[in-house]
């Protein structure tokens, strides 16, 4: 399923996607791929489920921690942090459960099996987000996709830092999610709900390569729906400059971080 991202800089449609800047149109917005009918405004997005645009790479295993998204439904601590240690430096991201229940435990279960681990920030667009959590095993990839979680009141805004998944419409969030540049706060008015905060490492977080720009059809960034279909060999071949999650672990006896 596609996910739509964040968006840019003003409050309008569902899909926030293009690049932010001045006061354009409508904005951006996390979204998980945006759709074909999608306004032309940039959210932080997942693709909405559609027919495959590209053919699937060899299916590889997925390795048995991650194959079964069912099985990935332990509660979160109340409070934790996860470390990420990526080509550009470690951030450190602490998430508070009861901003965010839902999200809070996917997050938790995805950082505890090692879903981050080699996974690329595609999309990354200076002055509003960066979005991540495509696998780069297609197996995996497609063991998650359709494994979504419901979605969660607005508690918190999405300011500079903030940490929220990405969504292709409503109750659609999966794996990927966001990070953001700035005070994105027209974001809360379309339910991103955000989870957890960057609270070390948002120089490293700046610093994540942006020269793709917005994803395609409407940047020359990745396509979600090959990304997805083809993982990390589409990420090497055609957009060798992104940055990656080297590891992503739960800090042991931080903040309350369970295992």
């Amino acid at each position: 399923m596609r996910m739509r991202l964040l968006l840019s800089c003003v409050s309008s449609a569902v899909l926030l996607a293009a690049a932010c800047g001045g006061r354009p149109a409508p904005a951006p917005s996390p979204s998980a791929t945006p759709t074909a009918t999608a306004p032309p405004v940039t959210v932080p997005s997942t693709p909405a489920p559609s027919a495959p645009a590209a053919t699937p790479a060899p299916a590889k295993t997925a390795p048995s921690a991650l194959a079964n998204p069912a099985a990935a439904t332990e509660r979160a601590p109340a409070r934790f942090r996860a470390r990420f240690d990526t080509t550009k430096g470690p951030f450190v991201i602490e998430v508070q459960r009861d901003w965010a229940p839902r999200g809070a435990d996917r997050f938790y279960n995805l950082v505890k099996a090692g879903y981050f681990d080699d996974v690329r920030f595609f999309r990354v667009i200076q002055g509003f987000m960066v979005q991540f959590g495509i696998h780069g095993n297609p197996a995996v990839g497609g063991a998650w996709r359709e494994a979504s979680i419901p979605d969660d009141p607005v508690t918190q805004s999405n300011r500079r830092g903030m940490v929220t998944f990405a969504t292709a419409g409503p109750n659609t969030r999966t794996t990927q999610v966001f990070v953001n540049f700035k005070d994105n706060t027209f974001l809360d008015g379309q339910g991103f709900a955000p989870f957890g905060r960057v609270v070390e490492g948002m120089d490293v977080v700046d610093s994540l390569y942006a020269g793709y720009g917005e994803g395609a059809p409407r940047g020359a960034g990745p396509r979600q729906d090959r990304a997805q279909a083809e993982g990390n060999a589409y990420f090497r071949q055609d957009f060798p400059k992104l940055d990656a999650v080297r590891t992503a672990r739960l800090v042991k006896g931080g903040a309350g971080a369970g295992s």
